[in-house]
């Protein structure tokens, strides 16, 4: 999972595009629901497909958002999209059908495969489900979640209440999230002079990982991070920024950062913020914007004073 490599596959962007899935082109978004209905029937199950959704006669509805974005980034282009929904639905439909996880599994086997996740809270449910979890910045939520052979399922407040004490069973997905293996870094430099990090992995749970970032980067640069903080960033859920701050080098690494994270998060599967955030002993405070097609980096005072600090400083 690098950072940079050839591009997709794609119909020219000067095409009509998909009414739903704007990185679709129309013919593509054609051929992708085409096969999402084909990929369903081959498992005995008529889909009616809507714009980004299809539902079966039950009345089950399946969201097309995450895996009309698999396809789409697909460097393979359009001939590996018949394999990866065939997988995809194979996947959704044997969860769905399949018995249940916290039905199945002992309390041991749960709380060793349990997990905080990072999302962006406009991907929950319009419910109370999910009000137990925390907000560790504006527009996300923290939530737990399972992670299984073949799916990660978040559980809602419901279903946690056979499971003991929501705030013990957080402490034990912390011990899990700190446990993760490290599946990829690289350092990203810029001609400006300034870089950062990124953490690329494979598990859901990579950008959450932000929940433990002072550990994170003694783990993974050898230094503790100062007072200051860091810059992070989570443009989707396989992959985490961070920039630790130290000098003056913070004000292009946030430029950089901007840019990359807003590139990042668009037609992302997992997408969480386009944002980049300042880090701080846990709180994270937002430090850019979307402005229409664009982004604007917004500081507050604390932050503007910590630039002119560490300008002084250098000076």
């Amino acid at each position: 999972m690098g950072l940079f490599r050839r591009g997709p596959k794609r119909d020219s962007r000067d095409l009509a595009r998909d009414g739903e899935f704007s990185f679709f082109s129309e013919r593509e978004g054609g051929v992708f629901r085409s096969q999402v209905r084909q990929a369903f029937a081959e498992q005995g199950l008529e889909v009616t497909a809507y714009a980004g959704v299809v539902t079966d006669s039950a009345g089950r509805q399946f969201g097309l958002g995450n895996l009309a974005a698999v396809c789409h980034r697909d460097r393979r282009g359009e001939r590996s999209w018949p394999g990866l929904i065939r997988d995809h639905v194979g996947k959704v439909l044997r969860t769905m059908d399949g018995p249940q996880p916290l039905d199945i599994l002992s309390e041991d086997e749960i709380r060793a495969c349990l997990y905080p996740r990072v999302v962006a809270q406009e991907t929950l449910p319009a419910s109370d489900s999910f009000r137990y979890g925390h907000e560790p910045a504006p527009g996300l939520r923290e939530v737990l979640a399972l992670d299984l052979p073949e799916a990660v399922q978040m559980l809602s407040e419901d279903s946690l209440t056979d499971l003991g004490n929501v705030a013990e069973l957080r402490i034990r997905a912390m011990n899990n999230l700190r446990a993760l293996p490290v599946e990829g870094h690289e350092t990203v430099r810029r001609g400006d002079g300034s870089a950062f990090e990124v953490l690329l992995g494979d598990s859901f749970f990579t950008a959450s990982r932000v929940l433990v970032l002072d550990e994170l980067v003694q783990r993974i640069m050898g230094t503790e991070l100062t007072s200051d903080g860091a810059l992070v960033a989570m443009p989707f859920r396989h992959q985490l920024a961070f920039h630790r701050i130290h000098d003056a080098q913070v004000i292009p690494a946030l430029q950089a950062m901007a840019q990359f994270a807003a590139a990042g998060h668009e037609d992302a599967a997992g997408a969480i913020s386009p944002n980049v955030f300042w880090w701080r002993r846990g709180v994270m405070t937002p430090l850019s914007e979307r402005d229409g097609d664009g982004l604007r980096v917004v500081v507050d005072g604390d932050f503007q004073e910590m630039l002119e600090r560490l300008v002084r400083d250098e000076a």
